[in-house]
């Protein structure tokens, strides 16, 4: 979609939900945006040399070469309204009129390029010369379409029931527990570890779940789940709606608070680590009570301390980085522990680790069915990657990624099946030495 696309082009692909007029969604999104990064902002959009650089580094534009997807260019309306009325030279953007002002014409095509084409997987971040966080420009630019009410339909919760993170899953973890003959305990008034599940995983993986029951049997700590905090999801993270996003962590904070738990472990899941590891502490207001972590850090960390011994799987394997759990969060070595554990001959992918490319789907893309012509281009990109390694196995610790990789693997017949490492490490677990 190009700045001189007709309406009729801008309607097949805007969702406007609610009435409230188009003066009035504007000024919702500037002030959104001014209110969420104020001089952060300003550093970063005085900051850019037009380099280029983030084109590059970013998928989307890698398989299309179109310039629209530019990261830096995605958070245009939002640097536009920054010059003409926040900016050092504000004033005279505004009387010379340098600078026209936003128009809700102009945010109803950038929603395609703040939702649908932006994984906020953070590579254009990596690479800026002048350390702009381009994907965190862009994260606050949703806080400002949310505002708007431009968020995409799929994004948006259905029901307040769709928010919460309390939805009684006692009869699906105990159907579970009975099928696999494993003890998953739900609501214990007190243990020294809460987990939390990515609700994908009950759905369409549920030897996950399993598989983090018996790790936490097998290594007979005092272990939890909890109604009250049981979904780490938070699809207001991704969509942009900070302070429904906020109700969310607290409510998770709370949860754990309320157990006396030491860690709270999360899922393989890469939205739900970026907004409870970095995210939460800012919200609950000052430093959490207890420890966070990915499975993937707490099982490197079990076996580092020798608690986790596994037996050798003795293949080759490659494993897929998670955009916001590896490049985002930081957490990069941790599975690669874990993996050198399993006796795996790991071929990395070129790039990798903090420079791996993203799958397509995160950030909400995946749960866009428009986006999905445009999604499958990029994935090409992974299968390409995964190919040239030759490895026997594809890893991965994020259900969300996993899920777009199926998806891949269904739309272009492809015989490459993405596994979990949960999964790989519970299915190899043996005796500790005495």
């Amino acid at each position: 979609m190009t700045a001189s696309a007709s309406a009729g082009e801008i309607a097949a692909f805007v969702d406007e939900p609610g009435d409230t007029r188009d003066g009035e969604r504007v000024e919702r999104a500037m002030s959104a945006f001014v209110k969420d990064f104020g001089m952060l902002a300003a550093v970063y959009l005085e900051t850019c040399v037009h380099c280029g650089m983030c084109a590059d580094a970013c998928h989307f534009y890698e398989v299309t070469k179109e310039a629209k997807y530019t990261p830096i260019l995605k958070v245009e309306p939002f640097k536009q309204a920054y010059k003409r009325e926040y900016g050092p030279f504000a004033p005279v953007y505004r009387l010379l009129n340098l600078t026209p002002k936003v128009t809700f014409d102009e945010l109803e095509r950038w929603q395609e390029l703040l939702y649908e084409s932006c994984n906020v997987c953070g590579r254009c971040s990596l690479v800026c010369p002048m350390g702009i966080d381009i994907a965190g420009l862009i994260a606050e630019a949703r806080h400002g379409m949310a505002a708007a009410g431009l968020v995409p339909e799929e994004l948006l919760p259905r029901t307040d029931a769709d928010r919460s993170v309390g939805i009684d899953f006692a009869a699906a973890l105990g159907e579970l527990a009975a099928t696999h003959k494993i003890e998953i305990p739900l609501d214990k008034p007190q243990a020294d570890i809460v987990c939390m599940l990515f609700l994908v995983d009950l759905q369409k993986y549920p030897k996950s779940v399993v598989a983090i029951a018996r790790i936490m049997n097998h290594l007979r700590l005092s272990w939890t789940f909890s109604s009250r905090a049981l979904a780490a999801d938070n699809l207001d993270f991704v969509s942009g709606q900070r302070d429904a996003e906020r109700r969310v962590n607290r409510k998770l904070v709370d949860a754990t608070i309320a157990v006396g738990a030491q860690s709270l472990i999360l899922p393989e899941c890469g939205h739900a680590y970026e907004a409870m590891r970095w995210e939460a502490a800012n919200d609950y207001g000052k430093t959490l009570p207890f420890k966070i972590l990915h499975i993937s850090e707490f099982l490197a960390e079990q076996v580092q301390a020798g608690a986790l011994v596994l037996r050798a799987v003795g293949k080759s394997a490659t494993f897929h980085d998670p955009c916001q759990v590896s490049r985002r969060g930081g957490a990069i070595d941790a599975p690669r522990v874990v993996l050198a554990a399993l006796g795996l001959d790991v071929k990395e992918m070129s790039p990798t680790k903090g420079t791996n490319w993203c799958c397509g789907g995160g950030g909400g893309v995946a749960a866009i069915a428009r986006a999905d012509d445009l999604r499958h281009k990029v994935f090409r990109l992974k299968m390409a990657q995964i190919e040239d390694t030759g490895a026997e196995l594809a890893v991965t610790s994020c259900s969300g990624c996993r899920r777009t990789f199926d998806d891949g693997q269904a739309h272009f017949h492809w015989d490459q099946t993405m596994g979990s490492l949960v999964e790989l490490v519970a299915d190899n677990l043996a005796a500790v030495p005495a």
